[in-house]
């Protein structure tokens, strides 16, 4: 064990070599991507020589980490802290566990990462050569919210600094395991998961005209999506298209069920935003922007969340059947300053969850179709009475929470990774 009253060596002479090593890196399992293969180039400094008794200064300084910050999330100044473990050898066995201050200048996507100086004293105990190696390390970001990334070696990690401790005035105390103070080494990590297209088209109520509102429900049709990094590769979300006719429009609310998963991270009140494109097929064609309200509440990990409802309102813009099908949708998350955004588009072909039987309209926009985005002007489908939905801020809550976390914690994820999953 380490004792308190003895003398901190950092200097003269001090014994000092780099180490590089194949390392694996475990994005948090939120942002559902893969393992990162990479190289990491650690310096382990320690004095040359010391006695029996002595407690000395280590220092782990990465001068590469297994991999840039990818082009998702800029890392603000002051938010990323390492924590490592050196493994002793020869005159002593065990670990010694190494810890750096968050202290760290802002990190732009598509860059190296900056990781500060991990230390930790050491007293040593038995005569002997002793050999430091470093071994796995943990990268803590706090913000937008706390996440680890966790890296260990994958061959044999070379020695990269050795003391020769000399017997000295003291007793010597043979084979015991030295330990050292300082940082902790954060061990297993948070789960999450993600999870085809099926339903009947829906014709109700009458054409409208009449005395008032008609509602016309959907069929609720399950639908399944793919999503960009940092979103999960798969989620299905169970979802419903129910109109109200008003004159010649319909007033459109999308529901995608109470409760699509549970959150596996906190999520304070007002983080995310969403809206779907609704696809309209047949007589018209086009689609219509269903825009979503902030989360009114906090959320705690672990606890179920859903997405809420999503309205907008339909202009016909051709007379007869017309039909209603899901669409893209996108996560917008805004999390300790920091924008998050998530594109997900229908995996195959969406079921259509309400047929409507529609006049056209004046304003109202037969166009080329398609789940291509919202029309933002020129009488498109889509009046949301907010232009700046332009490129659909859908909230795939489906996707989860996690996804919202995932951008600032990517930290060893290449973006050309990223890219591929696309």
């Amino acid at each position: 064990m380490l004792g308190g009253a003895g003398l901190v060596l950092t200097a003269g002479p001090a014994g000092a070599a780099e180490a590089a090593y194949a390392t694996e890196c475990i994005p948090p399992a939120i942002s559902g991507l893969p393992p990162v293969r990479g190289t990491t180039k650690a310096l382990i400094t320690a004095p040359a020589e010391a006695k029996v008794g002595d407690e000395v200064e280590i220092v782990w300084k990465t001068v590469q980490a297994a991999s840039k910050n990818p082009d998702v999330l800029d890392l603000g100044k002051d938010t990323v802290k390492p924590s490592g473990t050196i493994t002793l050898g020869g005159a002593a066995t065990g670990t010694l566990n190494v810890e750096g201050p968050r202290q760290n200048p802002a990190i732009p996507k598509n860059s190296p990462m900056v990781l500060s100086d991990m230390k930790a004293k050491l007293t040593l105990r038995t005569a002997g050569e002793l050999t430091l190696t470093p071994d796995k390390y943990t990268i803590n970001v706090n913000r937008p919210i706390s996440t680890d990334t966790k890296c260990a070696p994958k061959e044999t990690v070379p020695v990269a600094a050795r003391i020769r401790v000399t017997a000295g005035g003291g007793s010597t105390t043979a084979g015991g395991t030295t330990s050292g103070s300082g940082g902790t080494t954060a061990s297993g990590g948070t789960t999450t998961s993600g999870s085809s297209t099926s339903g009947a088209t829906t014709s109700s109520g009458s054409t409208g005209g009449g005395t008032g509102p008609v509602d016309f429900p959907g069929k609720t049709v399950r639908t399944t999506y793919t999503c960009t990094p940092p979103g999960p590769a798969s989620i299905q979300a169970p979802i419903t298209v129910n109109a109200r006719k008003q004159g010649g429009d319909y007033a459109l609310t999308v529901k995608t069920g109470d409760s699509v998963m549970n959150s596996p991270a906190p999520l304070p009140a007002g983080a995310m935003k969403g809206s779907m494109n609704v696809v309209v097929q047949g007589a018209d064609r086009g689609t219509v922007t269903v825009v979503g309200e902030p989360n009114k509440a906090p959320v705690q990990a672990g606890k179920p969340v859903g997405i809420g409802e999503l309205k907008g309102t339909y202009k016909p813009g051709a007379t007869g059947r017309s039909t209603l099908s899901p669409g893209k949708l996108t996560i917008d998350v805004t999390l300790g300053g920091q924008k998050i955004v998530i594109p997900c588009t229908v995996k195959g072909t969406a079921a259509v969850s309400l047929e409507l039987a529609t006049q056209q309209q004046d304003g109202g926009t037969t166009t080329g179709g398609g789940d291509s985005g919202p029309t933002t002007s020129g009488g498109g489908l889509a009046d949301t009475g907010g232009g700046d939905h332009g490129t659909l801020r859908a909230l795939a809550l489906v996707a989860g929470s996690a996804v919202l976390l995932g951008g600032a914690v990517f930290t060893f994820t290449p973006w050309a990774r990223l890219r591929g999953r696309r």
